[in-house]
């Protein structure tokens, strides 16, 4: 489990009157092919629903993926386009765009287009109306009806039973993109590598609560999977090994009051 150090990012910042509401954090790597139908789904989703930001954080790809952040960026005034200096991964990529969101609460998505901006408005209604806002809640997508290949709906059916009964998380799908929390929340979590999918745990492990929320699910647009099977399985495990190390570490005080 490699832990996760600060990584610089580059970008336009975006003005805007006032501040937004929700932010929608994006990774992405190489997905020229999906990016800019995207953002447009998300403009179309959320525009007169609330005040949003659209956060991009670009893990150095080498295909048109940055030409086409700075042409959409012209005609979208909620683009907030960010560039890693180094290449550093999805967890890195999304713990930046949290970092640098302006809003209250945070939405994560995929950048290959598989995950549908259309669900963002139903999660928002959930989680404001939640006890406290939802203030210690994380929403977390299921894919129900997932439009992958047999192996990698097989492969994630089976990390996800293991993971889950090892972590105890009840979450049945932690590797859907979509994730809805308060910032605030995001940020006091653990940093790590591939901390994206452990999510559930990490938010329960501080006292936290974790709701699956039924999600679309799509059949990417165009370009390749960044993860195989072999390699997100070898990964997986050495994390999950971590992850249960942090569990064990942690000690709830039960919160503060005041000394009388």
């Amino acid at each position: 489990m490699t832990v996760l150090s600060s990584q610089p990012v580059t970008g336009i910042e975006a003005g805007a009157d006032e501040a937004p509401e929700l932010s929608v954090v994006i990774p992405v790597h190489n997905e020229a092919a999906n990016i800019r139908n995207l953002l447009d789904e998300v403009c179309a989703a959320l525009r007169g629903r609330m005040r949003f930001e659209i956060v991009v954080v670009d893990d150095v790809s080498t295909d048109e993926t940055p030409a086409i952040l700075k042409n959409a960026r012209r005609d979208m005034r909620e683009l907030r386009p960010l560039r890693h200096r180094q290449n550093a991964g999805q967890s890195m990529s999304v713990l930046s765009g949290v970092r640098a969101a302006r809003a209250p609460v945070i939405v994560t998505l995929d950048g290959d287009g598989q995950n549908d901006p259309a669900d963002i408005p139903a999660l928002w209604q959930t989680l404001k109306s939640a006890p406290d806002g939802g203030r210690g809640l994380l929403l977390a997508g299921h894919r129900v009806h997932r439009r992958d290949s047999i192996i990698k709906r097989l492969s994630s059916k089976i990390a996800n039973a293991v993971r889950s009964g090892l972590l105890g998380d009840a979450t049945p799908d932690t590797g859907c993109g979509v994730k809805m929390m308060h910032r605030d929340l995001f940020l006091r979590l653990p940093a790590f590598d591939h901390m994206h999918r452990f999510l559930p745990a990490l938010v329960l492990r501080m006292g936290g609560q974790v709701r699956s929320v039924p999600v679309n699910h799509r059949p990417r647009g165009g370009g390749a999977s960044h993860y195989g099977t072999w390699g997100r399985l070898k990964a997986g495990i050495v994390d999950m090994i971590g992850v249960i190390w942090l569990k064990r570490r942690w000690r709830d005080c039960g919160g503060v009051e005041p000394l009388s």
